[in-house]
């Protein structure tokens, strides 16, 4: 059975955050662009920038990658980044993209929020145009920053809310619960936004903030989340909800000591919206085929369940009833016609 294969050409949808536009920006596109805006690296050298992209938990990990992002300042810069990024989704066999993007890491340094966004829907329309591949936004509020900058930044966001589906939080857990950001998210879904949260693998309070996300937020995924295999009763909940999951095993491996796979192969199993995704590519090494591939072979996947994770992948996804049902139909094509 030739997995890596029939992986590689497998239509799939990428949801995460797990996939975040500045945690694609990969050694050579940092240096190109800190020589275009003029920006000193301590590094001289592609292959020196990447020896930086090193990190043990998700601490260290949020010390190497928000430094990174200030070689991104203008329009043209936040379009290459999402453009490199697409380009390659599409030799992964992505064929549509719901993408986590930070932009108070941005504002925060004086880079505007029009800047931002325009870069990044210039490179949406770019790839539509060229390969096809569909693209959403998702704006991510920083957790470790006040409920008040997030209303700040999502006031700011209303005149572009048609550019985002949806919106998100992330960065460091500690001392920071979704409940801290309740009246950010209800004014968020009054706005029509779609909502998502992480809940980190593994971090303090984990089930609190999984309960939080599911009961008192009610979002409608939860990134990464596998720490819910611990609760029967909220594992019944989101069974219930269809609320999705977006997981990320290459990176779980890296802040933990394991990439999860006998949990996310149990929750699939369990019936629950298990999808796979890339996390941060750039930093974690591992885009979308890569993190099928890695979980397939730790947790002896079938063609069958790489299938329904596939599968699973468009229908967590924020996408139209019509829509969802060719791809669907996609996907059986390539099943039926693969050798």
């Amino acid at each position: 059975m030739d997995r890596t294969r029939f992986i590689a050409g497998l239509p799939k949808a990428e949801l995460h955050l797990h996939l975040h536009l500045e945690g694609t920006l990969e050694p050579e596109l940092k240096f190109r662009l800190a020589q275009r805006n003029g920006i000193d690296l301590a590094e001289r050298s592609v292959d020196e920038v990447r020896a930086t992209y090193k990190f043990h938990d998700l601490t260290s990990f949020l010390q190497v990658y928000y430094p990174a992002m200030q070689v991104l300042q203008q329009p043209q810069d936040f379009t290459d980044l999402a453009f490199d990024y697409l380009t390659r989704a599409h030799r992964d066999g992505i064929r549509h993209v719901e993408m986590f993007f930070d932009p108070q890491a941005h504002t925060g340094r004086g880079v505007p929020f029009d800047s931002v966004i325009s870069g990044y829907r210039a490179a949406i329309i770019k790839a539509r145009s060229e390969f096809g591949i569909s693209a959403e936004l998702i704006l991510c509020f920083l957790r470790d920053h006040s409920a008040e900058y997030a209303m700040a930044t999502l006031l700011e966001a209303l005149p572009y809310k048609d550019w985002i589906i949806g919106v998100g939080l992330d960065s460091d857990e500690r001392g920071n619960p979704p409940s801290k950001f309740a009246a950010v998210f209800a004014r968020a879904r009054r706005e029509g936004f779609q909502l998502t949260m992480h809940c980190d693998i593994d971090q303090v309070d984990s089930i609190e903030h999984i309960r939080q996300a599911l009961e008192d937020i009610g979002v409608d995924r939860i990134d990464h989340g596998t720490n819910i295999i611990e609760d029967e009763r909220l594992i019944d909940l989101a069974a219930a909800r269809g609320t999705a999951f977006t997981c990320c095993p290459v990176s779980n491996s890296f802040v933990t000591e394991q990439m999860k796979s006998d949990e996310i192969r149990t929750l699939l199993d369990r019936g629950l919206l298990v999808t796979v995704n890339s996390d941060d590519p750039a930093y974690f090494d591992a885009y979308a085929a890569d993190n099928y591939t890695a979980l397939a072979a730790h947790a002896d996947l079938t063609l069958d369940q790489l299938t329904t994770l596939a599968k699973n992948s468009f229908r967590a996804s924020w996408i139209s009833t019509a829509r969802l049902h060719d791809y669907l139909r996609e996907i059986d094509d390539y099943v039926r016609d693969f050798e």
